[in-house]
C-alpha cells in the first residue's frame, strides 16, 4: 500500500515534468511561427493545447485522490499542494505560447516582428525555453541552488523586455501602431512565461525547504 502511495506521489512529479517539456516545445514552435510567418506551425501550436490541459486535469484528479485516500501530512502534503500550484503555472505557460502563435496567425502572410527587432524577440523566445527547461530539471533534481539561480537568469528577460519599449519609444520607429501593439503583446507574453518558470522553481524551493524562496538567505541555505 505504501509503495503504491509513493509511486502515485512520484507520478505527480513526472506529470509536472511532462507539462514543462510540452510548454517549452510549444513556445519554441510559436517563436518560429512568429519569426518565419509560418501559418501552419502557428495553427499547430494554437490547436495543440489539449495535451497540457489533459495532463493538468489528470494530475489534479490524482492529487485530489491522494488527499482524500491517504490524508498526507508534513512534506507529502506540501508536495501535493505545491504540485497543484505548479501545474497552474505550467498550464498558463501553454496559453501564453498559444497567444504568441495567435499573433503570428493574425498577421499572416506578413510577419508581426520587424527586422530590427527580430534578434531581440528571438533571444526572448530562446530564453523563455531555456528557463522552462531549467525549471523542469529543478522539478526532477529538487536542487535548491539551481532553483534560486533561475530568478537571476530571468533578469536577462527583463532587460530584453525593457529594450523593446526603448525601441518602440524611439523617434525612429516607423512600423506603425499595429506592429507596436503586436510587439508589445509578444514581449509581455515572453516575460510572463519566464515569470511562471521562476514561480515553478520557487515552489520547488518551498517544497524542499518549507521556506519561501524570497525569505531564504542569498546563499540559498535556510
Amino acid at each position: 500500500m505504501r509503495a503504491a502511495y509513493h509511486e502515485e506521489l512520484e507520478s505527480i512529479g513526472d506529470s509536472l515534468v511532462d507539462m514543462a517539456n510540452l510548454v517549452t516545445s510549444a513556445m519554441g514552435r510559436a517563436t518560429s511561427a512568429l519569426l518565419d510567418g509560418d501559418l501552419q506551425l502557428a495553427e499547430s501550436v494554437i490547436a495543440g493545447g489539449d495535451p497540457v490541459d489533459d495532463l493538468q486535469r489528470d494530475m489534479e484528479n490524482r492529487a485530489v485522490a491522494v488527499l482524500a485516500r491517504q490524508q498526507p501530512v508534513a512534506r507529502d502534503l506540501r508536495l501535493v499542494v505545491t504540485s497543484l500550484r505548479m501545474s497552474a503555472d505550467l498550464e498558463r505557460c501553454g496559453v501564453l505560447a498559444q497567444h504568441v502563435a495567435k499573433v503570428a496567425r493574425r498577421r499572416f502572410p506578413d510577419q508581426a516582428v520587424p527586422r530590427d527587432l527580430r534578434r531581440t524577440i528571438l533571444e526572448m523566445g530562446q530564453l523563455a525555453q531555456r528557463l522552462m527547461a531549467q525549471a523542469a530539471e529543478v522539478i526532477v533534481t529538487r536542487d535548491v541552488e539551481s532553483a534560486l539561480q533561475l530568478e537571476k537568469d530571468d533578469d536577462r528577460m527583463d532587460e530584453l523586455h525593457r529594450m523593446i519599449f526603448h525601441h518602440l519609444l524611439d523617434e525612429k520607429w516607423h512600423h506603425g501602431v499595429e506592429t507596436a501593439v503586436d510587439v508589445t503583446l509578444v514581449g509581455r507574453y515572453y516575460e510572463r512565461f519566464a515569470d511562471h518558470a521562476v514561480s515553478v522553481a520557487k515552489r520547488v524551493v518551498y517544497l524542499v525547504t518549507g521556506e519561501h524562496a524570497d525569505g531564504l538567505p542569498a546563499d540559498g541555505c535556510a
